[in-house]
C-alpha cells in the first residue's frame, strides 16, 4: 500500500462525524460534532477544507439544498461518505488497529 491509501487522524474524524450525522452533515454540523465527541476545537475552514479535499478523491459527495430564509437566502451544502470513502476509513482503521495489536499501551510494549 502506498502513503495516499490511507486516511489522516482529521480525515478520519470528519468522516465518522459525516457517518454519525447522516442528512444534518453540513460543515458547521460536522465542527460541532468533532468538538462535542473529542474536545478538538476545529475552524470552520478546515472541516470544508477538509471535505472538498475528500470530495476530489471522490471520498464524499455533497448536495446543495434549497435556500431558506433562516441562512440569509443561502442553501446549506450537506455531505455524504461514498463507498470508496467508507473503505478508506475501514483500511485506515484496521492499519491502526494492527499497529495496537500486542501493544499495552500503559506500560509500553507487551
Amino acid at each position: 500500500m502506498s502513503k495516499g491509501d490511507y486516511l489522516g487522524e482529521f480525515e478520519q474524524l470528519v468522516l465518522l462525524a459525516l457517518l454519525r450525522l447522516g442528512d444534518e452533515a453540513y460543515g458547521m454540523r460536522v465542527r460541532q460534532e468533532i468538538d462535542e465527541r473529542t474536545g478538538r476545537q476545529v475552524a470552520i475552514g478546515a472541516v470544508y477544507a477538509t471535505l472538498d479535499r475528500m470530495a476530489e478523491k471522490g471520498l464524499v459527495t455533497s448536495t446543495l439544498g434549497e435556500p431558506t430564509a433562516e441562512r440569509g437566502g443561502r442553501a446549506k451544502r450537506t455531505f455524504r461518505a461514498t463507498a470508496e470513502g467508507m473503505q478508506a476509513l475501514e483500511r485506515s482503521q484496521q492499519a491502526l488497529r494492527s499497529m495496537l495489536d500486542g501493544l499495552n499501551l500503559a506500560g509500553g510494549q507487551s
